[in-house]
Order: C-alpha cells, then sequence, then structure tokens
C-alpha cells in the first residue's frame, strides 16, 4: 500500500442557514482553495468522493459541475454526522489501492429549518437507539439532544458530574472560536451566560448544542509518488479507523447509545495502526455536537478513566497550555456544524495546526493530530495526522 498525504485543504466560512449562497458556489469555493494549497488543478482530479446528508441524490456530481465536468468517477457518500471523514477515508483507499494518485473529498451541507425534525416512529436512522432509552419527548425537543441529554443525565448520575462542567465545554470551545475567522460564531460566553442559555434538553442549553450551519469543506489527497509535485507542506494520514455500532450501542445505556463504545474501538485501532499512544497527540479536533460529547469522548479516546472527563475540563486541561489542545476551531459547537462538512472541515483545521499556520490559534510545536467524526445511526471515524515523524 501506498502513503496517502493531505496535499491541499479549503473550506468556506461556516454560516447560519438561509443564506444566499448555492451549494455548488460552496462547494467551488471550497474545492478551488484546497486546489490552490496543493498547487494543483481540477483537471488532475481522478476521482471524487463527495460527502452530505440532506440534499438530493447524486448532489455531488451537481456540486462539481460548475468545476467543469471531467468525466472522473464521482462518488456520493452520506454517514449522517460521519459523512465528511468517510468521504475521506474512501479518497485514502482510492489512494492505498492504487486506483488514484490525486483523490478529491469534498463535504458540504445547505441545510434547512425542518432538516432535523425527525420522527418518533417508523423506521429511521435511530429508531433503535431511541427504543434502547424507551419513549422519546413529545413537543419539538430535537430527538439528537434528548439522547445526549439522556447521557449527560447517566454521567451525572454516575460519576457526579455537574451542569458547570458541562457548560465548561461550551465556554472553552466559544472562547477558541473567536480566534477562528470561518466560525459561524465568534463571541465568548461566560460560565453564567452558557448556564443560564435557553434550554433545549435536560442540562443542555442552547450554547452547549452545536447549530444549524451551511457550509463546505475540502480536501486533495495524493500518493507518494506525487508528493515532489504538490506545492506547500503535505500532511501524512497516519492512520484512520471507521466502526459502526456494535450490540452494546442498544444495551440500556445512555452513554453507549450515543456513540461512546464506537469511539473507543475506532480510537483503539486508529492508535494501534499508527503505532502512537493517546499522549503522543498534541491537538485533537473531535465532535462535540453537544457538549456531553466532548466529556463523553474524553473518556473513550483514552485521555482519562471513565467518570474523570469533568476533571480535565475543570483543570484546563484541554485548552491552550493544557496538555492537550480540544477543538481549537471552536468546534461543532462553535464553528458550526453542516453535516456533511464537519469531517473535512476537522481535516483543514489539523493540516493548518500541523504545518504551524493557524495563525492566532496556533497550538505551539504540535506533531501529530487526532481527529474524531461521530454519526448517530451509527458511524465514527478517527484519523491521525501526522507532520513529520514520531519521536
Amino acid at each position: 500500500m501506498t502513503g496517502v498525504h493531505v496535499a491541499g485543504v479549503g473550506m468556506t466560512p461556516f454560516v447560519r442557514i438561509g443564506g444566499p449562497v448555492a451549494y455548488p458556489d460552496m462547494v467551488g469555493t471550497a474545492v478551488r482553495a484546497a486546489l490552490a494549497d496543493a498547487g494543483l488543478e481540477w483537471r488532475q482530479v481522478q476521482r471524487a468522493a463527495v460527502g452530505y446528508v440532506f440534499q438530493p441524490s447524486a448532489a455531488g456530481q451537481r456540486a462539481l459541475y460548475d468545476l467543469g465536468p471531467t468525466g472522473i468517477p464521482v462518488v456520493n457518500v452520506s454517514n449522517n454526522c460521519a459523512t465528511g471523514s468517510t468521504a475521506l477515508m474512501l479518497a485514502r483507499e482510492w489512494i492505498q489501492g492504487g486506483q488514484a494518485d490525486v483523490a478529491l473529498a469534498v463535504g458540504f451541507e445547505q441545510m434547512t429549518r425542518d432538516a432535523l425534525s425527525g420522527t418518533a416512529s417508523g423506521v429511521s436512522t435511530i429508531d433503535r437507539h431511541l427504543a434502547a432509552l424507551g419513549p422519546p419527548p413529545t413537543g419539538g425537543t430535537p430527538l439528537t439532544a434528548w439522547l445526549f441529554a439522556q447521557a449527560a443525565q447517566e454521567h451525572m448520575s454516575t460519576y457526579g458530574t455537574t451542569a458547570a462542567d458541562l457548560a465548561r465545554v461550551a465556554v472553552k470551545n466559544h472562547g477558541h472560536s473567536t480566534r477562528n475567522p470561518l466560525a459561524q460564531y465568534r463571541r465568548p460566553f461566560t460560565l453564567d451566560e452558557v448556564l443560564a442559555d435557553k434550554p433545549v434538553a435536560g442540562p443542555l442549553t442552547r450554547s452547549q448544542c452545536s447549530p444549524m450551519s451551511d457550509g463546505a469543506a475540502a480536501a486533495v489527497l495524493v500518493s507518494e509518488r506525487l508528493l515532489g509535485r504538490v506545492a506547500g507542506r503535505p500532511v501524512r494520514i497516519a492512520a484512520q479507523q471507521l466502526v459502526t455500532d456494535e450490540p452494546d450501542a442498544f444495551a440500556g445505556a445512555a452513554i453507549d447509545v450515543v456513540g461512546s463504545g464506537m469511539t473507543r474501538r475506532a480510537a483503539r485501532a486508529a492508535l494501534a495502526e499508527a503505532g502512537a499512544g493517546i499522549d503522543d497527540v498534541d491537538v485533537v479536533e473531535l465532535h462535540d455536537c453537544f457538549s456531553i460529547n466532548e466529556l463523553l469522548t474524553y473518556e473513550a479516546l483514552g485521555m482519562c478513566a471513565p467518570g474523570e472527563s469533568a476533571a480535565l475540563i475543570r483543570d484546563g486541561a484541554t485548552g491552550y497550555g493544557g496538555r492537550w489542545v480540544v477543538n481549537p476551531s471552536g468546534g461543532l459547537i462553535s464553528k458550526g456544524h453542516p453535516l456533511g462538512a464537519t469531517g473535512l472541515a476537522q481535516c483543514a483545521e489539523l493540516v493548518w495546526q500541523l504545518r504551524g499556520t493557524a495563525g492566532d490559534r496556533q497550538v505551539p510545536g504540535c506533531r501529530l493530530g487526532l481527529a474524531h467524526n461521530l454519526g448517530l445511526g451509527g458511524a465514527c471515524v478517527v484519523t491521525l495526522y501526522q507532520a513529520g515523524s514520531l519521536n
């Protein structure tokens, strides 16, 4: 198998839904930026994986046609919130398998207000997850927010985690996003503001929940034999693992229902593939769709033992100056969460960090970055990105 490198990345600003920019224009902006970053041209791309959740079938082709129809294979990818990283994995596998030397992964979303409404009855992508926890709410509470609120209440009752601990995650990530010009929200929140914000579900308030967003992100991947022909500083994909649910997801524990088991298995496999441990990781972009999931992910990644994640956020271990810097971009909570684009936005952030070009939010001296992209229903992708060789 050939090594695979991210040669170029690009993304649009993540913005509130309902703006005037159509998805082909968003995709074009992100792809052109990634190609320019790599010093390559659109005609050199041999295959493309295009991820989205809420657009019509075959929207990937339409998203790319304005760049110029070249006849290359275009594969549409949908894996709920893990869509972007799944598209990235498909592009990586094409290069590893010798089917391409240049592959594009792009993800985008143009959402509507009823895109995430869902229903509590009938067959849906999360009906088994809902059934594992009993009757879901009525009255308009978003179903995913309700699921993560159940996990938050379970963690609080089991380990003594407090509402303030959950809110501290949001304070940290909103603070980080003030340094990110592409983030949807760029103002800091105090702890009191987060706690007093509009209730959404259980202990979760609005500023602890990822917003609906529009945006696109892209990555150009190349094989080792093309490294001498690209511009800039390519970053190697050191490892990548995709897993789906096992029986424990439906056994009735809310923490497992929302994907902690998937995260644990994907992280262990990815770290083993890279020959690294979590202590070797410097910077993390993880799937903080709700504040509780950042705490759950600390534990599932092995950053701490079960029940000890609140201590990490209280002690500042996951912010600038701490043991790891988690979500320097602002994370999903503050950067935004256009579902199909999220995993590739994580890729872009980590590439910038590992190149040392992240500007005001640069993590000093980082060499190994980890991205965690989770989709209920269910998929989890953990990717390790490496700059140089590990010590």
